[in-house]
């Protein structure tokens, strides 16, 4: 069951209620406005209460996503544009249908000729494509530069895994997992191997406290001046 209700200075919410959603929770993502879930233990008129009790913080991170859409690419067939080891193409074809082709060192995004390129089905289409684009060459590259960094100074762990991840660039579980963003590939080289250091770094140092800011920076070179570098780019881009 779905509900959308009007809150006057931010607009539509959408309230969402199914199975599988145990907890209230509001979320705010680019192009998608402001969505709620709620569980079946919860009213539709408590749920409400939240919200309004919340208006301050959905004002605040929906003046963050307008920021982000802002600065989104607009890409057409004049459009440059390439990720580490291909090249996007955008192709009109006499079909009815999006077709996204990642093949050799291209992304084929083909669309529909009588349409508009810039039409946001066509653009959230592109931008699928580069996902799955970073998600192929991150298994790649990201898979063998933990392995390379950890044989280097000698860290030890069990699993990579690469997600899509919203807020983390990258995170170590207590069973010494690495789980690595897929949108890393967008950053520098550099900052790929700070993120992998600081993750292997947990894999013998749980917490962020002296002794694994000490090892950091011995085995990074400047754990400091990296971090704050890291802050300038938006994890959540796509």
């Amino acid at each position: 069951m779905n509900k959308t209700i009007k809150l006057e200075g931010i607009g539509e919410i959408k309230l969402t209620r199914n199975n599988r959603i145990k907890r209230l929770a509001i979320a705010v993502r680019p192009f998608s406005g402001v969505r709620v879930n709620v569980p079946y233990n919860i009213s539709f008129e408590n749920a409400e209460k939240f919200i309004f009790e919340k208006r301050s913080w959905i004002k605040k991170n929906l003046n963050k996503i307008q920021r982000i859409e802002d600065h989104y690419p607009t890409f057409d067939n004049n459009t440059e544009y390439s990720t580490r080891e291909h090249r996007l193409k955008i192709i009109p074809h006499n079909k009815n249908t999006i077709k996204l082709i990642v093949r050799d060192t291209s992304i084929y995004a083909f669309y529909p000729s009588y349409a508009d390129v810039k039409n946001e089905r066509v653009q959230k289409a592109i931008r699928r494509a580069i996902i799955e684009t970073w998600r192929i060459e991150a298994k790649r590259y990201l898979s063998k530069r933990v392995n390379e960094l950890a044989s280097e100074f000698g860290f030890k762990f069990n699993n990579i895994f690469i997600k899509n991840a919203k807020t983390r660039w990258g995170s170590c579980s207590s069973a010494n997992n690495i789980n690595l963003n897929l949108q890393l590939m967008r950053l520098p080289d550099h900052l790929i191997d700070y993120i992998i250091l600081h993750e292997l770094t947990h894999t013998v140092h749980k917490n962020h406290g002296k002794a694994f800011w000490n090892l950091l920076d011995n085995i990074s070179g400047n754990a400091k001046g990296l971090n704050k570098e890291i802050k300038k780019y938006n994890i959540y881009y796509w």
